[in-house]
């Protein structure tokens, strides 16, 4: 009898956990190699994830709506086919069999979830069973001593600073710590304490933590409190946490875009006819990011304590809207592409982003993101950093303006031109102004003399 385990995958070299949102198979359901069998959810992506080989589900290890940390066994495959059939009625999705563990007095929704919202399942991390342990049946006994993994994520510390923190009745939440991600380290903590600011309040019983020493907002006659969902609070936790790491400053460019434009308009037929592909801005406007990445390698980098990471990989992040939250599916090797390939890279990620169908390995890696709300008509915009990087481009509404055009004879006249803004959120811990803006005019430059032998 050969049995097969199923793990939470990586789903992103910062995530450190994920959310089994929902089984697609039950226990005794033959799946194929590659099948999906459940959905998982993290601040990074919302995916289903294949099956890693053909079998039976044979055990169940982690429920709908838990949270465990990354390569914990969720479940077992069977690939003798008659054993497995003989187990299948041990276990099912709705009966599992490793309990929950109870959420700790006192702990709530977490990451700004409403007062009064209903509280968070916390799940015990469970190191990855071998495949001769059996799973136990008796409920996992609850942390009360802030260890678990969930605990250590939100308050940002090693259990030492947490436990000088419980002695002095400091909540760590609301301290901006100098680590990695807003970590509390120790020197922080003594900084703190010396320093005699008065520590932050601790929040009620059930009441989630103070943001920052804020009072936190109490829902009123009428209103609807609900809980955020696990892609929510993550992202709510990394954006903070971005705004704590890099120091960011934004730049912003006037780009005309008339002559890609026109090209769009000359060549779309032909294009979409070759390709299959509809021809947009937007691979336009990758690839002279790529090429301005290479001329400009800081904006390509990554900052490691007092020491810089420049990338020899250009993998480019593509912010994707999702009726349920954001996602960053990355184009690998993107110097690699020529525009057609940058075209269907994109739209392929793009529509398997929003069908749940990437691989975990696809959200990973990134070097530089580009964020597009201009599709939503915002004018312009200044993104927060999305870690480890250093820069993030953000493409405003591309429209008709009038515009001053100065003409052969020297001779002002006013004209229609397509156009629109784009905006460079960079880290200045590492990117100076004069840096950031020199990419800023290569970007600017390429777009408005784009070659059209390119496509």
């Amino acid at each position: 009898m050969a049995r097969i385990d199923v793990v939470m995958p990586q789903m992103g070299e910062s995530i450190a956990e994920g959310t089994l949102s929902k089984w697609l198979k039950k226990v005794g359901d033959q799946v194929k190699r590659d099948e999906p069998m459940f959905e998982i959810s993290t601040d990074k992506v919302d995916a289903e994830i294949p099956a890693p080989s053909t079998g039976v589900l044979a055990e169940v290890l982690v429920t709908e709506g838990q949270t465990v940390p990354v390569q914990t066994v969720v479940a077992r495959l069977e690939t003798d086919v008659t054993a497995a059939a003989a187990a299948a009625p041990a276990a099912s999705p709705s009966a599992p069999a490793a309990a929950t563990a109870p959420a700790p007095a006192g702990q709530g929704a977490t990451a700004g979830g409403g007062a009064g919202g209903p509280p968070r399942k916390e799940s015990t991390p469970q190191p990855p069973a071998s495949s001769h342990q059996i799973a136990a049946s008796a409920p996992i006994p609850a942390h009360t001593n802030g260890d678990s993994l969930e605990e250590r994520l939100r308050t940002k510390s090693s259990p030492l600073v947490r436990r000088m923190a419980a002695e002095h009745g400091v909540e760590l939440t609301a301290l901006h710590g100098s680590g990695i991600a807003g970590r509390v380290t120790k020197k922080d903590l003594l900084e703190f304490l010396e320093s005699g600011t008065k520590a932050p309040p601790r929040g009620p019983a059930g009441a989630p933590a103070p943001s920052h020493g804020l009072p936190l907002p109490e829902p009123w006659a009428g209103d609807v409190v609900e809980p955020m969902s696990k892609m929510r609070q993550l992202i709510s936790d990394h954006m903070v946490a971005s705004r704590h790491t890099s120091a960011h400053v934004s730049s912003f460019f006037e780009v005309d875009f008339t002559r890609i434009a026109r090209i769009r308009a000359t060549r779309k037929a032909e294009f979409e006819k070759a390709t299959g592909e509809k021809l947009t801005y937007l691979p336009f406007i990758i690839k002279a990011v790529v090429d301005g990445l290479k001329a400009h390698p800081v904006l390509n980098a990554s900052v490691r304590g007092n020491e810089i990471i420049y990338r020899k990989q250009i993998n480019v992040g593509i912010a994707v809207a999702l009726d349920w939250g954001l996602i960053v599916p990355v184009i690998k090797g993107a110097d690699n592409l020529s525009l057609t390939g940058l075209t269907r890279t994109l739209n392929d990620l793009a529509n398997r982003a929003r069908a749940k169908r990437l691989d975990p390995r696809e959200v990973q890696d990134g070097t530089f993101t580009i964020t597009n709300p201009g599709v939503f008509g915002s004018l312009i915009g200044t993104p927060i950093i999305n870690q480890p990087q250093v820069g993030i481009l953000c493409l405003g509404a591309i429209e008709k303006r009038p515009k001053v055009l100065t003409g052969p004879d020297g001779e002002d006249t006013i004209a229609i031109r397509t156009c629109s803004y784009l905006s460079l959120s960079f880290d200045h811990r590492i990117v100076d102004g004069a840096d950031a803006d020199k990419f800023m005019a290569f970007v600017k430059r390429s777009l408005e003399n784009f070659p059209d032998a390119v496509l």
